[in-house]
């Protein structure tokens, strides 16, 4: 195997040759590389999520003089959410377009401007029109997950992309926790009329992040733009099946981040700082426990860790309801923070399955070695953005579910009891896609090529 080159070209750093599989390669140089650009990839897309989610921290400085009822903080919580869904897709081939590094740089400079953005207009007397569009310039910040993610798994082999992918992804889930944290110094230093603070702390940091990718990741000469790859992975059945699980995963993760602090204010009466003092905790869990889920997913199988993070999710689910029912805060709390928790694994073990199954579907047309890896990278990565952008739309779901919820009722309990018939429809969808046995026949015993072991991914 060829060392990789990095040379100039295109104006970045670029590495023309690249075998992860290969284990000599992988074991010389291939990991100390990867390594490098999967720690600035994090650093990237950590705040890429903090600035997805900083109206969730927004919407807890605007007091009654700002004239938004509850119902329209959900929905300027939920804007984000859909603009960062749509963004994943072009992210996903833009780091084939214009290299993996090169896209870091830029994406990361494009947080500018909502966060610059959020500081101009966050005040009373601003126009609630004008908000929503501020709040959707922060979406962003949603894209960068699903260009971070296509590019990490290009640089990783099949064997240690669920540990390398739920690294990368959890790394940028805590950004969500951590904006909380921010928001939660502010109000308890100076108040809650001092909004621009957060943002204060953010654009430099956004400026370093830029700074450090352009010195320090690289491009991928390998991972061309691809159009045939979108094509093949949007017509194969597997990437609208992993996008429903990943919806109840990543969907639950990303809607529960955004609106918890609403639901503990407008339930239970917290004022801004007793909320922002609980938001961080569940979201902070279900990012560091993420990578656990990857790992789990790669010695047992992601589609086994998926199925019983599920029924998981659904008993959990129920001890919320109850919770909300009878209005106890400390039962609520310990429910919603076990569903961020198992949101954060299954978030891991759903992603793991990924370029397992576009693996197994390279073995089955009788591809082997190198020919199959390359073939499961070219499909898993295009996958990943579709996949991405819909796990995303979940996010936007449960912000509707709960704005709806509120104004019907006043009360979250009729969107909790939506998200256990959802949680229950995965289990069932992971089990018989990917774990049903059945009998063979006459008709399979006459195949000569081995079918996927779909069980293994």
């Amino acid at each position: 195997m060829t060392a990789p080159s990095t040379t100039a070209r295109k104006g970045g750093r670029w590495i023309e040759q690249w075998d992860p599989e290969d284990t000599a390669f992988w074991e010389r140089e291939g990991k100390r590389i990867a390594g490098r650009n999967l720690a600035f990839s994090v650093l990237s897309e950590h705040i890429g999520f903090s600035i997805w989610s900083l109206w969730s921290v927004m919407v807890l400085f605007m007091g009654p003089e700002y004239g938004v009822d509850p119902a329209g903080k959900f929905f300027l919580v939920a804007v984000p959410t859909v603009v960062g869904a749509v963004l994943r897709v072009p992210y996903t081939f833009a780091v084939a377009r214009f290299g993996g590094r090169n896209w870091t740089v830029v994406s990361a400079l494009l947080l500018l401007l909502p966060t610059a953005a959020a500081a101009t207009v966050m005040h009373p007397g601003t126009s609630y029109t004008t908000f929503l569009v501020v709040a959707a310039m922060t979406g962003v910040g949603g894209g960068n997950f699903a260009s971070s993610m296509t590019n990490i798994n290009c640089f990783y082999p099949l064997r240690k992309k669920g540990w390398a992918l739920g690294l990368n992804a959890g790394g940028g889930n805590i950004g969500v926790p951590v904006v909380q944290l921010v928001a939660l110094l502010v109000i308890g230093v100076a108040g809650a009329g001092h909004p621009r603070l957060v943002l204060a702390v953010y654009i430099p940091l956004i400026v370093i992040a830029a700074v450090l990718a352009a010195l320090r990741m690289d491009n991928l000469a390998p991972v061309r733009n691809d159009t045939g790859a979108a094509r093949e992975a949007a017509r194969d059945a597997h990437t609208w099946i992993m996008a429903l699980l990943y919806l109840g995963t990543f969907g639950s993760f990303i809607g529960y981040s955004f609106a918890f602090g609403l639901v503990l204010q407008n339930q239970f009466d917290r004022t801004p700082l007793q909320a922002a003092s609980l938001t961080f905790i569940g979201p902070l869990l279900g990012s560091l426990i993420r990578p656990v889920g990857g790992r789990l997913a790669d010695r047992i199988g992601g589609a086994r860790v998926t199925l019983w993070n599920f029924a998981a999710m659904a008993v959990a689910t129920l001890v919320v309801v109850q919770a909300s029912v009878t209005r106890s805060l400390p039962v609520f709390l310990a429910g919603f923070i076990a569903l961020f928790v198992l949101s954060g694994l299954g978030n891991g073990s759903t992603y793991k399955m990924i370029p397992g199954i576009f693996q197994a579907k390279a073995v089955a047309r009788g591809l082997a070695g190198e020919e199959a890896a390359a073939y499961g990278r070219r499909l898993s990565g295009a996958a990943m953005g579709l996949i991405g952008a819909a796990g995303a739309l979940g996010g936007l779901a449960i912000n509707l579910a709960f704005r709806q919820s509120f104004q019907a009722t006043g009360s979250g309990t009729p969107a909790f009891c939506s998200f256990l018939a959802c949680y229950a429809l995965c289990s069932v969808v992971t089990w018989a896609v990917y774990l049903r046995r059945t009998a063979p026949t006459a008709r399979t015993a006459e195949r000569t090529r081995p079918e996927p072991a779909y069980a293994e991914v």
